[in-house]
């Protein structure tokens, strides 16, 4: 993927955590960077968003305009304009994506309007479509530079509001753990609590057992790593050598994903996934507060890179050398408010009441099959009867239709028959002899 692209990518950041490979010093370079490939921004349209551009990293002439545009340009979708430029396969190629993307969406509506029991409903697709904000959905079947434009703004909002999305799910995660937390104790007799809350007590205070946690972005940190993971002197530390060193894919920015590749050796001091006191959620809520921060005080222009320029300005900062200590998410206000829990819980015992009565239903429904199945058991049953009576009454007649004639006293008529033709030779016998005579 060429630099052009690969901007218009991270100014629709890959949100979801990628680990970076760390720098062995003692290994010869790869020979040639390749793009991550299970990498996923966690919309629901990633699939078509990455197609599409692919598809436009074809043409010739819209790769040279998107490597000559700027940030807002791009942001914006003014560059969508330069679709009507582009050559004719990549026309028919971004139709057929566009027809996918529809269809895929349709049964996707479909799915939703039969999960909510209203099948019966007569479902106006054109309509329903309105509601995603990625694609034109009055023109159904080709890929116009409207399209391209909705598709490029939607996805830099969806993903400027994703980092928040992600924190609400860890509070959610964080209310989840605390609900079920009370609801175990709430199960167990006064002696087993008490133990079971001393034990929690203690596993609390030996997660808080860490070595010190540089702020993210502070020469300490930054010198930390340059010795543990580059194998370096910390006392020949050099910015522009460090930015060199961790921007991995060469592309002159250092993106989020390798910021984050950053914080590894911090993360590690206060987390282990062999603990049990260590929660590895956490650990990425941990982590994305610390790009954040980073962002907050590096991102100069708010395009979610770093550039070089903007990691030597911020290492001239009074921040840079004497930082504020890094509060972990222990040291902090916990992320939910009691009032907050409580209509969390009440939100899980009007789901739990839900699915009670679903399953209620389901229950219903399925004692309701195993009476049909009986009655059509016994339908059944009766059905072989009939047929087993009428192939034996045939098998009866078959062989009533099979016997000879009998006479007048029981006997079989060709007794009779036989009877007679005997009689008949021997009379003939008689008249030769007399003729004889």
């Amino acid at each position: 993927m060429t630099g052009g692209f690969k901007v218009l990518l991270l100014l629709l950041s890959l949100c979801l955590v990628v680990w970076t490979k760390p720098i062995d010093r003692n290994q010869d370079p790869p020979e040639e960077e390749k793009p991550e490939e299970n990498a996923d921004t966690g919309l629901y349209y990633d699939r078509y968003l990455r197609e599409v551009i692919e598809v436009l990293e074809t043409d010739p002439h819209f790769r040279e305009k998107l490597q000559t545009a700027n940030t807002d340009d791009i942001k914006n979708g003014r560059l969508s304009k330069e679709l009507d430029l582009v050559g004719h396969h990549v026309r028919t190629r971004l139709d057929e994506l566009k027809r996918q993307e529809v269809s895929r969406l349709r049964m996707l509506l479909k799915a939703k309007l039969d999960s909510t029991n209203a099948q019966s409903v007569q479902m106006d697709h054109a309509s329903l479509l309105k509601q995603f904000e990625h694609l034109d959905p009055h023109n159904q079947n080709t890929f116009e530079a409207k399209d391209l434009e909705l598709l490029i703004v939607t996805a830099t909002k969806d993903l400027e509001n994703f980092d928040a999305e992600r924190h609400e799910e860890f509070k959610r995660y964080e209310m989840l753990k605390e609900h079920e937390r009370r609801e175990y104790l709430k199960s167990l007799d006064q002696e087993k609590r008490e133990e079971e809350e001393k034990r929690i007590k203690e596993l609390k205070e030996k997660h808080r057992q860490h070595p010190k946690v540089n702020a993210p972005g502070s020469v300490d940190q930054l010198r930390e790593v340059w010795k543990e993971t580059d194998g370096l002197d910390p006392q020949e530390f050099n910015p522009k050598t460090f930015f060199k060193l961790h921007d991995t894919n060469g592309d002159g920015v250092l993106d989020e994903q390798e910021l984050e590749a950053l914080f590894t050796k911090e993360l590690e001091k206060v987390y282990d996934p062999k603990n049990e006191e260590d929660d590895m959620m956490e650990m990425e809520e941990e982590r994305l507060r610390m790009r954040e921060h980073v962002m907050q005080n590096v991102d100069l222009n708010h395009d979610r890179l770093v550039s070089l320029e903007e990691f030597l300005k911020s290492t001239e900062k009074k921040e840079f050398n004497n930082p504020n200590e890094w509060e972990t998410l222990d040291d902090t206000k916990p992320v939910y408010t009691e009032e907050e829990l409580q209509r969390f819980e009440a939100e899980l015992q009007d789901r739990e009441m839900e699915l009670g009565r679903r399953a209620e239903k389901l229950r219903q429904e399925q004692e309701l099959l195993k009476e049909r199945s009986k009655a059509l058991e016994a339908q059944k049953r009766e059905y072989q009867q009939a047929v087993m009576e009428m192939s034996q009454k045939q098998k009866e007649q078959q062989a009533l239709n099979r016997q000879p004639p009998s006479g007048p006293n029981g006997e079989l008529q060709f007794q009779q028959e036989m009877q007679k033709l005997a009689n008949e030779d021997s009379q003939g016998e008689k008249t030769k002899t007399l003729f004889t005579l």
